[in-house]
């Protein structure tokens, strides 16, 4: 399916796209696998300044790397240690203005600059989380984090 990449004034117009676009490609499609795929490479495509959308998802008692968007990443993340395993620990969105003096960062490409992990819940339950990095400092902030969540939401809605 064709995906247009539009410039928009704001965050708020540019997540409602986000969302519109994420719709369209899950709808009726029963593939977790697939529909996170296509989730990663609609974030990575139409969200600027990006270098990694992926997910993590709950494994054995860790999060272990699921689709994605960039180079290749960390493969298994210990609960609790980094930016993903401290959001799945506090189930709660995590942003990381400069990872550079976050001492709990697991580095997978030394060009990053900021991060926004949030967690992914459904029905009270953890079951991964979304990771994204960018090559700018404080490149996420509040909206980028109600934007993300509502992503996630919207994506657990057709999986799992």
């Amino acid at each position: 399916m064709h995906v247009e990449v539009k410039k928009f004034a704001t965050k708020k117009e540019t997540y409602a796209y986000l969302d519109e676009q994420l719709l369209l490609q899950v709808q009726n499609i029963r593939n977790d696998v697939a529909n996170m795929a296509n989730a990663s490479a609609l974030l990575y495509l139409l969200l600027e300044d990006l270098n990694w959308a992926r997910f993590y998802l709950m494994k054995d008692g860790a999060l272990a790397l699921g689709p994605f968007q960039g180079k290749p990443a960390v493969v298994d993340i210990a609960i609790g240690a980094g930016v993903c395993g401290t959001c799945a620990k506090e189930c709660s969105t995590q942003i990381v203005k400069d990872v550079h003096s976050c001492c709990n960062h697991i580095a997978c490409d030394i060009s990053s600059a900021s991060e926004i992990v949030v967690p992914m819940i459904k029905n009270g339950e953890l079951l991964g989380v979304l990771d994204i990095d960018s090559p700018l400092p404080s490149r996420f902030d509040d909206e980028d984090r109600e934007g993300l969540e509502a992503f996630v939401e919207l994506l657990l809605s057709h999986v799992f």
